[in-house]
């Protein structure tokens, strides 16, 4: 579309399903499939999503730029320093998908717990010849522990949820997190203790220089045998090479991901491991967040490219 004097936007062409022509109104949206690099040009914004890398060479070839407004929760596709070189603002939409993403950390917490990967495939294969009293054992989650890394919205939505299931809950964060525990009746621990006392291990940290790979050699082994991970947060989070090995020599029952490193590449090793239920990022997958998202990216372009402050920063 095009609007005379309007100003220039960039926006992610999947996203197009999931707009109405109000969030584009006052804009002159060039729609960039995400098969096609970031092209030159005067744009004063972009809405990328996170499978586009915005880093010092797109900058760049992008001189007018204000504004990176990525429809997503986090933003690891964006060269943060790049962009606060050349001031230009960042945002993300971080809330719109807790509820969301609480619900995938909860599928992937009963798929890990009563192995459903393995039953699906069994039945699957021809291979099932009827009821065994011994057959895909799972475990039961009344009475056991759930340990939250971090206290995102995320942290919270996936806290009340537990419980129902009889879970005993605790978490670790910089600081007290008191809307987590008045919310769920959580108990704060250093990461160590928590990570000796849950049976399940759910992340939902940002993904910085301090945690990065927090879930690594160390960090495995001080889990209880036979204990549960699950990452909806960020790949950045989990060293894949030594969760594969854990998983491979049994000392992890199982893990659940979402998101992964080097996304859409996954380590051969992690793929091959037993008791790995691995989905492709679906933690924002329903049309009621994803159109959330969309709208509110295009939001912060409007409220930006209007001499506002931005709704979402991450780097103002």
């Amino acid at each position: 579309m095009s609007a005379e004097g309007a100003p220039p936007v960039l926006v992610a062409a999947e996203l197009q399903p999931f707009l109405e022509p109000g969030d584009l109104a006052g804009l002159a949206v060039t729609w960039l499939p995400g098969d096609e690099p970031t092209p030159a040009g005067d744009y004063v914004a972009i809405v990328p999503l996170l499978t586009r890398w915005i880093g010092g060479t797109e900058l760049k070839r992008l001189p007018r730029l204000k504004l990176i407004a990525n429809c997503a929760s986090g933003h690891d596709n964006v060269d943060i320093v790049a962009a606060e070189l050349r001031r230009v603002i960042v945002t993300s939409t971080p809330d719109v998908a807790t509820e969301a993403t609480a619900d995938l950390t909860w599928t992937l917490i009963l798929a890990c717990a009563r192995r459903l990967v393995e039953g699906v495939d069994l039945v699957k294969s021809g291979r099932w010849t009827g009821w065994d009293p011994n057959q895909v054992l799972g475990i039961e989650l009344r009475g056991r522990t759930l340990g939250l890394l971090g206290a995102s919205p995320v942290a919270v939505a996936v806290g009340r949820r537990a419980g129902p299931f009889g879970l005993r809950l605790v978490y670790t964060a910089r600081e007290p997190a008191p809307e987590l525990e008045a919310a769920t009746g959580a108990t704060r621990l250093d990461l160590k203790p928590l990570l000796r006392e849950s049976d399940i291990v759910s992340l939902h940290l940002a993904s910085t220089p301090e945690t990065k790979g927090i879930i690594g050699p160390e960090a495995l082994a001080l889990m209880k045998p036979g204990a549960i991970l699950v990452n909806t947060a960020s790949g950045a989070l989990v060293r894949e090479a030594p969760l594969a090995q854990a998983l491979a020599e049994g000392r992890l029952g199982a893990a659940g991901l979402d998101v992964y490193l080097d996304h859409p590449r996954i380590d051969p090793r992690l793929l091959a491991a037993p008791r790995a239920v691995l989905l492709p990022h679906l933690a924002s997958a329903t049309p009621e967040t994803r159109r959330a998202m969309a709208r509110a990216a295009l939001a912060n372009v409007r409220a930006v490219l209007a001499g506002g402050p931005p709704m979402n920063p991450v780097y103002r």
